[in-house]
């Protein structure tokens, strides 16, 4: 049985008990980080092993995981914050054990696009998440296929690369299409700024940003797309 748990993308007060119950009960907990998903069990006084599943080892302990789960363990996977599998480890993992017969249950709980995306003001009723953007090849292309999505955008950023990106938003989008940035969700600081993709950009070139940023981008008009 592997479990897949969220875990708290800010406020540790942000986890289920029933995500609690299952962590205190598998035997082995997988982290995308050991040492920061310790600071995480540890406030909860849950003291179970840990074993590393990241981007960078995945491929090569994918086997010996699923062997262990054919053999009866029960896991959790837990990344360093959020739901695994969006923007995380999780994927291969989960087909793995679906192609073996191995069970798989991923619970509900925090993740920080979802809160961004209904206090953005934009609509809500479809939209496409694209998570973090290619640094360099092919993030032209990308920009140029969505100037024309219909549905509202949902974008991860580094918080040293959201000038650059809402700037580049207005020129493939156009500078007055409607956004809304969130950054640092259920911290002490939580901003978000809405407006225009010129007016958001020009607030954050005056000040140092910080923290995990979320950008929801309105989608393309009707007339914008035929164009």
């Amino acid at each position: 049985m592997l479990y897949l748990v969220p875990t708290p993308i800010g406020n540790l007060k942000d986890i289920t008990l029933r995500s609690l119950e299952i962590l205190q009960t598998v035997d082995v907990i997988l982290c995308e980080d050991t040492r920061t998903s310790s600071k995480f069990l540890h406030h909860y006084n849950i003291q179970k092993p840990l074993s590393a599943y990241h981007m960078h080892n995945e491929h090569k302990v994918l086997a010996h995981l699923v062997n262990e789960l054919l053999a009866g363990k029960k896991m959790a996977l837990i990344t360093d914050a959020g739901t695994p599998g969006i923007s995380d480890p999780a994927f291969l993992i989960v087909r793995e054990c679906i192609k073996h017969g191995v069970k798989v249950e991923c619970l509900p709980g925090a993740n920080a696009f979802v809160p961004a995306l209904v206090n953005s003001g934009l609509p809500t009723n479809r939209f496409c998440f694209e998570g973090f953007l290619p640094l360099k090849k092919g993030r032209m292309t990308l920009f140029t296929k969505l100037a024309t999505e219909e549905r509202t955008m949902i974008f991860y950023e580094s918080p040293l690369r959201l000038v650059k990106t809402l700037k580049e938003m207005a020129q493939y989008f156009g500078a007055e299409r409607s956004c809304s940035v969130s950054r640092e969700l259920t911290k002490m600081f939580e901003e978000t700024q809405r407006g225009s993709l010129h007016d958001v950009c020009k607030y954050f070139e005056q000040k140092t940003v910080k923290g995990e940023i979320v950008i929801i981008v309105q989608g393309a008009t009707v007339s914008k797309t035929a164009e």
